[in-house]
């Protein structure tokens, strides 16, 4: 059976763009899917389930800013490496971006050589966040394994929704997570729970570790950045 490098999702509504990075792509050994807009996008990342999608933001029924938004808002891409294609220079556009969970931002017209590099960084990133089972941040500790909290070498007893909630934060430091992109994946989308139970849950876990661990995004939501005493 041959192997694949990787599979990446390839979503630009400009056939030639689409023609020549799927060429430069598969001569490297990844295996390809393309999409033409935001919609058809979201329909092939279910089936094709891919380790990368490269994403161009402006396109036709659904940009690619929505795009981003709705594949995050999925359990299944939550941690896919996300690389936006931009045709302009919008720093505005690429802070939403950033702060909806993209991985890079790459300018057109894109050079092949940085295009690649980019992928293969974004793919590293990717896989190593799959396989770190501990994270460390100075003195404090979280180990996904064990589902323990360790802040000054002191055990902290969290509940289960209250380290799943710091584990997500925590797994992509100063990203902004949604609020319900964090009820989704945290509570679930088929659970029903009030609209104050992630302030609750943040402030139960800031009151048992005694640092704040978490920016506040008034109306967005939270982003994990730790705040110790001085």
């Amino acid at each position: 059976m041959e192997t694949t490098l990787g599979k990446i999702l390839l979503v630009d509504d400009e056939e030639s763009i689409v023609e020549i990075i799927s060429y430069n792509l598969k001569q490297q050994g990844y295996e390809i899917a393309t999409a033409s807009n935001g919609i058809e996008a979201i329909t092939k990342a279910k089936a094709f389930n891919p380790d990368l999608i490269l994403l161009d933001i402006m396109m036709p029924k659904k940009d690619g800013i929505e795009t981003l938004k709705e594949l995050r808002n999925m359990a299944a891409f939550a941690n896919t490496a996300i690389i936006m294609l931009t045709a302009k220079s919008d720093e505005a556009t690429e802070i939403t971006g950033l702060q909806l969970g993209a991985d890079d931002f790459i300018r057109k017209p894109i050079k092949t050589e940085v295009l690649l590099t980019r992928i293969q960084t974004a793919l590293r990133r990717s896989k190593r966040e799959e396989e770190q089972t501990i994270l460390n941040f100075g003195n404090l500790e979280i180990n996904k394994t064990h589902h323990t909290v360790t802040y000054n070498q002191q055990v902290i007893a969290l509940a289960k929704k209250e380290f799943e909630l710091l584990m997500l934060l925590a797994s992509k430091p100063g990203r902004v997570f949604l609020r319900n992109e964090i009820l989704d994946k945290v509570w679930g989308a088929d659970v029903i729970v009030g609209d104050r139970t992630i302030d609750v849950h943040v402030r139960k876990i800031r009151q048992k570790v005694g640092i704040d661990l978490f920016t506040t995004i008034k109306g967005v939501g939270y982003k994990f950045e730790i705040s110790e005493p001085s």
